[in-house]
């Protein structure tokens, strides 16, 4: 029926469904990760033994799935709703690698590119932000020519996390789709030196600045000039490269609580040393680091000062002796600003060594051309990374980006403004920019019935005091059995309780939100949708939020009668109307007068 007039009060109660329902929300880890990949499916698919499948769902929008399973920080663990009830999140890197150790073959790999648009983009670094870059505007038919510095792949990813956390051979493996999709990458370039960053806007059409932070940070603390002091991006580029330093000492101290830190700390023990100290302002229990690298380094021996905070650094004939440690009382004033304050305890810890593991700046390549801000990170717009120089973007870590799979979220981000550009659209048109970045999820609901909380697991692990003296792979992952395992932990977060609960609206769409949108945006219903509600009102008993579905479909019917003449506009109540008619009628009814007697 299309001549329904349907009351306000039906709309806008259809209204606050379609506003509120969550029954088309992703879940948090995938809200989380800034890539969005979708965590549930490929968890899910693993653990019923899918694993082509699985792969199929993180190669859609990650090129690194080895690497990412061995190394990404995984905020969607963080954000899992077992890590927030129970402080065990599903082991979601794990699976990643799991699958893509198992199944994934260059064979399979999409290589489809469109036609030519001859458009030329320069990107400048070959680490995730750039690689990602290359790879979204190479599918687009374009010209793109990565130049890197170094004479490998991987930017600081390569350099600056260790090989017995991420084997190089997984990242080349990887790397290599760039070649395969037709990506030119000019090794050893140096801007502003080899080319100029002039040179390289005045021959492209587009230039992304992806050069990551490859400069080292040294707190200049008392002594801190000595011979044996070093940065952390100096002492992890060494070993990655040469797996040896020898400017390092036996007794080394690392400053610093982050990842970072105990890559140095551990990286320490298999160039020599003999005894490893780490420091930080942080409490133990605050530390940034990943809980992983933390257990980790424990495991291997290293010494923690977590609390403490360096004052200064002893040195004798001009060498680095040890260094005067002073226990933290506050890090941020009643403001939120940074600003320590100590006790009078101090420590005095031997060392000959002291690494800085507090933070890297970038570089600028661009000569002044460009506006830096803290740490040297470019000034840009942060929905659309484009610098105040036309045709000019940043990515990565000189954007901002501080973990691998941000840096290849912002990869993606500069890629969508390059195409706007290109098609002389606004930079901001037709784009929601929440989608383009972590956010959190609407998801608000209870855990499913008889929900436990159910151990994680871990991979396999040499042992420590064997492991820490070499570079092999610490971690050998996951066992198949252990993947089922770990994969029906996973909660499968979703809000369709009433979908679950009532079959009929299932036939007409996928949850309330999407039922009743359309009823608002159309201004029309199916008759047989509303028609089809028993009035159990299961539906809102199991709602997270108690949205009244049954008296939508009541009061539609309503509506429907009043334009129909009195009547159901359903073809199939004309017999029940038939059968009221003549059940009452003369000719099925015979009343006979009461006799009565006396």
């Amino acid at each position: 029926m299309n001549n329904v007039i349907f009351s306000q009060k039906l709309y806008d109660a259809a209204q606050r469904v379609v506003d509120g329902c969550m029954g088309d929300a992703d879940p948090a880890c995938q809200t989380a990760c800034p890539m969005h990949t979708d965590v549930k499916q490929y968890v899910r698919l693993a653990g019923e033994g899918k694993y082509q499948e699985a792969l199929d769902v993180i190669r859609g929008k990650l090129f690194l799935p080895q690497t990412l399973g061995r190394i990404c920080a995984h905020p969607c663990e963080q954000a899992c709703r077992r890590q927030t009830e129970y402080g065990q999140g599903i082991s979601v890197a794990g699976i990643k690698r799991f699958v893509a150790e198992k199944m994934d073959n260059k064979e399979n790999w999409d290589l489809a590119v469109l036609n030519p648009t001859g458009k030329k983009i320069a990107i400048i670094g070959a680490g995730p932000a750039g690689a990602q870059t290359a790879i979204e505007l190479r599918r687009k038919g374009h010209e793109v020519t990565i130049f890197e510095k170094m004479d490998v792949y991987g930017g600081m990813m390569r350099v600056g996390i260790p090989e017995y956390r991420l084997p190089r051979h997984v990242i080349d493996f990887e790397y290599s789709y760039l070649d395969m999709l037709g990506i030119e990458t000019k090794f050893c370039v140096e801007i502003g030196k080899d080319i100029t960053f002039e040179e390289l806007r005045n021959t492209h059409d587009a230039v992304v600045l992806a050069h990551g932070a490859h400069v080292g940070s040294i707190i200049p603390l008392p002594g801190h000039q000595s011979e044996g002091v070093f940065s952390a991006v100096e002492y992890l580029k060494e070993i990655s490269e040469t797996r040896a330093f020898p400017r390092a000492g036996k007794r080394v101290m690392v400053i610093g609580g982050g990842d970072v830190a105990m890559d140095c700390a551990r990286s320490s023990w298999r160039i020599g040393a003999d005894e490893v100290y780490q420091c930080s302002l942080e409490a133990m229990e605050k530390l940034p680091a990943s809980h992983v690298e933390i257990e980790e380094s424990l495991e291997e021996g290293v010494v923690f000062n977590a609390g403490w905070g360096p004052i200064s650094i002893e040195e004798k004939d001009g060498k680095v002796t040890s260094i005067t440690l002073r226990r933290v009382l506050s890090i941020f004033d009643e403001n939120g600003n940074f600003a320590p304050s100590y006790s009078d305890e101090t420590r005095t810890i031997e060392v000959d060594t002291v690494v800085f593991a507090t933070g890297q700046l970038v570089a600028d390549i661009t000569d002044g051309a460009l506006e830096t801000t803290r740490g040297g990170r470019y000034v840009v717009d942060k929905d659309t990374l484009a610098t105040s120089m036309e045709g000019v973007y940043v990515a990565g870590d000189a954007a901002g980006g501080n973990i691998v799979i941000e840096a290849m979220a912002l990869g993606r981000k500069a890629a969508m403004s390059i195409e706007r550009q290109f098609a002389g659209r606004p930079l901001e048109e037709g784009r929601d920019f929440q989608e383009e970045y972590s956010y959190k999820s609407r998801l608000d609901i209870p855990l499913p019935k008889g929900t436990t909380d159910v151990p994680r697991l871990h991979g396999e692990l040499r042992d420590a005091e064997v492991r820490k003296r070499d570079f092999a792979q610490v971690d050998l992952g996951f066992t198949q059995e252990q993947i089922k395992q770990e994969s029906s932990r996973c909660l499968q977060c979703t809000c369709k309780l009433c979908m679950s609960e009532c079959i009929m609206m299932n036939d007409f769409g996928d949850c309330p939100k999407t039922l009743f949108s359309d009823f608002v945006n159309n201004k029309e219903m199916d008759p047989l949708l509303a028609y089809s509600c028993n009035a159990c009102d299961q539906c809102t008993i199991v709602c997270p939020k108690d949205y009244p579905m049954k008296d939508i479909f009541l009061g539609a019917r309503v509506d429907f009668v009043n334009a129909n003449n009195g009547e159901s506009p359903m073809k199939g109540h004309k017999a029940i109307n038939m059968h009221q008619k003549l059940g009452f009628s003369k000719f099925f009814t015979m009343a006979k007068r009461a006799v009565t007697t006396k």
